[in-house]
């Protein structure tokens, strides 16, 4: 399977989410403690936000841990908002292509988890992606094919009512090929201004994910402890799994919920997918 993680706050070297924590996603890329494989070595990926319009992205399919230009750019980037990803693959080749997250415009998107019985509802499900999108699909995996159903189904618009359409076309079109469960994992999305992460499977045994306690009641709880004084009141990290071990800062993102982040606010919320009722849209 694969980790990730996403940073919304103050703008922030990267190398102190990556490298620097005990557990960062460095050290997840070779002792993963709670994904389905140990070591998470079929590449990576790093999404920011700067001060263009568009998202930067780096992949590669070099092991996170041995990337000497992954280190380098680390030291340096500096931003509000991050997207981290490593991969390990469940079936489909490891190319740059293939690795989180996705880009479209200003929105980015990174999975953990499957289609199951892909090779069975790959056709269906391309067919109904928008056909002014289906050019972009540069890769393989079925979460680059879900992100474009998404878009779809409105992403830029309304992002839950857009995945909740997408994995429930899904499991409706793996229900009429036999797959019983066919959904697994969690997904995050952005716009560079807020985050939507979800936490779904069809049946209801869901990847892990976590995120941080607010910053103000950690420093209530910690006053000694110098990096909860220096983030921001709004900063929030949303993890596949802790970064560490301290008491009371990570809390686990329930079954088949929702959850938004953003500069002002955060919230979740359930999470139930939904098979579009009508025929899939088309851009005009």
């Amino acid at each position: 399977m694969c980790r990730w993680m996403a940073w919304s706050g103050q703008p922030l070297i990267v190398d102190e989410l990556l490298f620097k924590p005990k557990h960062g996603l460095i050290d997840q890329s070779l002792h993963s403690r709670m994904g389905v494989e140990t070591t998470n070595g079929d590449g990576f990926g790093l999404g920011w936000y700067g001060k263009q319009e568009s998202p930067a992205v780096f992949r590669s399919v070099e092991p996170a841990w041995n990337d000497r230009n992954l280190r380098e750019l680390a030291g340096h980037i500096s931003s509000p908002l991050v997207f981290a990803h490593i991969r390990a693959s469940t079936g489909s080749p490891v190319q740059q292509t293939n690795c989180h997250p996705f880009r479209h415009g200003r929105w980015l998107w990174m999975h953990n988890g499957f289609v199951d019985g892909f090779h069975s509802v790959k056709r269906d499900l391309a067919v109904a992606i928008d056909p002014e999108l289906y050019p972009e699909i540069e890769g393989t995996t079925d979460s680059e094919l879900l992100f474009h159903l998404a878009l779809t189904f409105g992403l830029e618009d309304d992002p839950p009512a857009a995945v909740k359409q997408a994995i429930g076309l899904v499991e409706a079109v793996a229900g009429r090929h036999g797959v019983p469960h066919p959904f697994q994992g969690t997904i995050a999305t952005t716009d560079g201004e807020s985050i939507w992460a979800f936490r779904y499977s069809s049946e209801k045994k869901s990847r892990s994910l976590f995120y941080t306690t607010d910053v103000p009641t950690l420093r209530k709880l910690y006053p000694e402890r110098q990096l909860f004084q220096e983030v921001s009141d709004n900063a929030r990290l949303i993890v596949s799994e802790p970064l560490g071990d301290v008491a009371g800062v990570w809390n686990e993102v329930p079954e088949s919920t929702y959850g938004i982040v953003g500069p002002d606010h955060a919230e979740m919320r359930p999470f139930q997918p939904k098979a579009p009722s009508t025929p899939v849209p088309v851009r005009a």
